[in-house]
């Protein structure tokens, strides 16, 4: 399905998500994709509690942001990346706006001619060529618990003991207040 590509306005961040500077997105992108930006350093605390759950990394911007880093480092950042425009979609109230963003979302990540196509099974990859029809804010729920599933069973367990948490732990416990 080809869909014309449109400029899409950057909405608020989903209801229950810190402003965090993680909006914006790849040059000609508005809107659709999260970008890195320069944080203040999580507390020693936030650090230790990430491995206490998938969810709690999740839900701190500082841990969204360095599993995306790490992602990278894997090849698979358009997992966050989709995850994260899914987030954004769900805040939508513009019904305008819903149809382009999941229009950018789905030529983004779920098109099989994207470069950054998420890895979906047939099932949830047809329910939303039909719900494409009539987007709405939740077109891409079941694809986005997919992705976030495989985050959490596949990536999550080699994030917990890769480098760049364990240095994260470390810096903690040395220097509670320096930048990263």
């Amino acid at each position: 399905m080809r869909v014309p590509r449109r400029a899409v306005p950057p909405s608020p961040l989903p209801a229950g998500t810190k402003s965090s500077g993680e909006r914006g997105g790849p040059p000609g992108r508005a809107g659709c994709s999260p970008s890195p930006a320069a944080k203040p350093a999580p507390s020693p605390e936030e650090v230790r509690s990430w491995a206490q759950s998938f969810d709690k990394l999740m839900r701190s911007p500082a841990g969204r942001s360095v599993f995306r880093e790490f992602l990278r480092t894997e090849y698979s950042e358009e997992n966050m990346l989709f995850w994260l425009a899914c987030e954004e979609l769900k805040a939508e109230a513009n019904q305008h706006v819903v149809d382009e963003k999941a229009r950018l979302i789905y030529e983004d990540y779920v098109s099989i001619l994207s470069p950054k196509e998420v890895s979906l099974d047939s099932r949830v990859r047809e329910g939303i060529n039909k719900k494409m029809q009539e987007p709405s804010a939740h077109t891409f729920d079941d694809a986005q618990l997919q992705i976030y599933t495989l985050m959490h069973r596949d990536s999550y367990p080699r994030f917990l003991s890769s480098p760049t948490y364990r240095a994260l732990l470390l810096r903690g416990g040395s220097q509670s207040s320096s930048e990263a």
